[in-house]
C-alpha cells in the first residue's frame, strides 16, 4: 500500500515521511519531523517539529506530539521527542518534547497511551506500558517496562516506576515505586504483588513467592529500607528477582513510596 497523504492536510516539505503512511485530512505535520512506515495519523492530529516516529505506529483525532514543553528553563532550543514502534496513542494525549538537545522525551515500543493523556518533557516510558484515560505525568520521569498506570493517576516530576508495576485508578505517585508491586489509594499504600500480570508475563508461582517474601520485609515488618534490604540479602537466593528489587531500591538511595516516615 502506497503513502496516503489527504490533500486537506498540512505536511511540511521538510518532513520525511516513509513509506505505507496514511495521513488523514486537517492533520498538520510540522517541519523537522520523521515519521516511519506503516504509521497511521488521524484527524487533527499535531505532528511537531523534533518528533521522530518510529514504524507501524496509530495516532488518533486530536492529539499532539512533541509539543513544546511546558517548562521556564526551555527557551526555544531544538529538542526531541522520540515515539518507538507499535504503538497506539488515543485521542487528545499529549507528549510533550524536552528541554534540552541531549535525552529528549521517549516513548519505547508497544505501549498503549489512553485518551486525555499528558507526559511532560523528558519523560521515558518503557516498552508494553500501558497508560490509562486522562493520566498526568510530570517532566523527567520514567516508567518501566510492562508497567500499568490506571486512569486518572498522577505522576510528580522526577517520580520512578519500575518494571511490572500496577498503579490503580486516581492513585498521586510522588517517587519512586519498585518493580513488582501494586500500589493504590491516597496517600500511596503498598497494595500487593502484582502476581496476575506477572503470571501472563511467563514469571512462576516460586519467582512471585520470592518477589512477595521481598516486600514483606520492605512493606510489612516496620523496619526501615536499610534493614530490609540486609533482610532480603540474607532470605532469597541470589538471582534476578533480588537484584532487580535491592539494585531498584538501591538507585533510589533509598527513597521509595508507602514507607511511614517514622521508618524510613
Amino acid at each position: 500500500m502506497a503513502t496516503m497523504i489527504s490533500p486537506l492536510a498540512h505536511v511540511d516539505p521538510s518532513a520525511k515521511i516513509g513509506e505505507n503512511v496514511t495521513i488523514h485530512p486537517f492533520v498538520c505535520i510540522d517541519k523537522d519531523v520523521e515519521i516511519g512506515d506503516g504509521c497511521e495519523i488521524m484527524s487533527f492530529t499535531c505532528i511537531i517539529r523534533g518528533t521522530r516516529m518510529g514504524k507501524n505506529n496509530k495516532i488518533y483525532q486530536g492529539s499532539k506530539i512533541g509539543a513544546d514543553p511546558q517548562d521556564f528553563r526551555w527557551k526555544g532550543e531544538e529538542t526531541y521527542c522520540y515515539i518507538g514502534d507499535d504503538n497506539v496513542i488515543r485521542e487528545n494525549v499529549i507528549i510533550n518534547r524536552g528541554i534540552k538537545k541531549e535525552g529528549g522525551t521517549r516513548i519505547g515500543n508497544h505501549t498503549f497511551i489512553m485518551a486525555d493523556t499528558h507526559i511532560g518533557h523528558d519523560s521515558q516510558i518503557s516498552d508494553k506500558v500501558v497508560i490509562g484515560n486522562g493520566v498526568k505525568i510530570a517532566g523527567s520521569t520514567q516508567v518501566g517496562s510492562c508497567t500499568i498506570l490506571s486512569s486518572g493517576v498522577i505522576l510528580h516530576e522526577k517520580s520512578r516506576v519500575g518494571d511490572w508495576v500496577l498503579v490503580k485508578g486516581g492513585c498521586r505517585i510522588t517517587g519512586n515505586v519498585p518493580p513488582y508491586v501494586i500500589m493504590a489509594h491516597n496517600p500511596t499504600s503498598y497494595f500487593g504483588v502484582n502476581a496476575w500480570i506477572l503470571r501472563r508475563g511467563g514469571y512462576s508461582d516460586e519467582e512471585i513467592n520470592e518477589i512477595a517474601k521481598a516486600y514483606r520485609h520492605v512493606y510489612q515488618t516496620g523496619t526501615s529500607v536499610f534493614n530490609a534490604l540486609r533482610r532480603i540479602e540474607a532470605d532469597l537466593e541470589e538471582g534476578k528477582i533480588r537484584k532487580a528489587i535491592t539494585e531498584f531500591i538501591r538507585d533510589c538511595d533509598l527513597k521509595i513510596v508507602a514507607i511511614p516516615k517514622n521508618i524510613e
